[in-house]
């Protein structure tokens, strides 16, 4: 099992205060020979709906030097675990969870747009210091 992201607590902390129940920490799934580690599973149940929402959550801090490497790794990351996750627990939405810094200054160049649409990433942009999501790109 991976490290937890310097960010963890904050993002489940966000999460939580969304009304949004943390059911794994981290998500586990056994497939194709090989242990996923999914950071976080969450389930929101919406009044009007009786099985509500599930989401799984791979939060990244985006604190190295080279943001383009670590895009490049939780890209791979996101694309491996979207895949088992459409085989395993095909109702469960993945999302990627980075910082409002991380988003300003790298998520919304032209690159990172053309790839976050190619690819269809689904981003959660939280404030680590206080623990709230900012927005949600679907």
């Amino acid at each position: 099992m991976s490290a937890k992201d310097v960010f963890h607590n904050a993002v489940k902390n966000a999460l939580q205060k969304e009304g949004w129940l943390i059911t794994d920490d981290p998500l586990f799934i056994r497939f194709g020979g090989i242990n996923i580690y999914i950071d976080l599973g969450a389930e929101k149940v919406i009044a009007a709906e009786k099985d509500g929402q599930k989401i799984a959550v791979e939060i990244k801090s985006f604190l190295a030097p080279s943001a383009i490497s670590e895009f490049h790794l939780a890209l791979g990351q996101f694309l491996n675990y979207r895949l088992v996750l459409e085989r395993q627990d095909p109702e469960r939405i993945l999302y990627l969870a980075i910082t409002v810094d991380a988003y300003d200054t790298f998520f919304t160049l032209p690159f990172t747009q053309m790839a976050i649409q190619h690819h269809q990433l689904k981003l959660i942009v939280y404030e680590p210091e206080t623990e709230v999501i900012v927005q949600w790109e679907k």
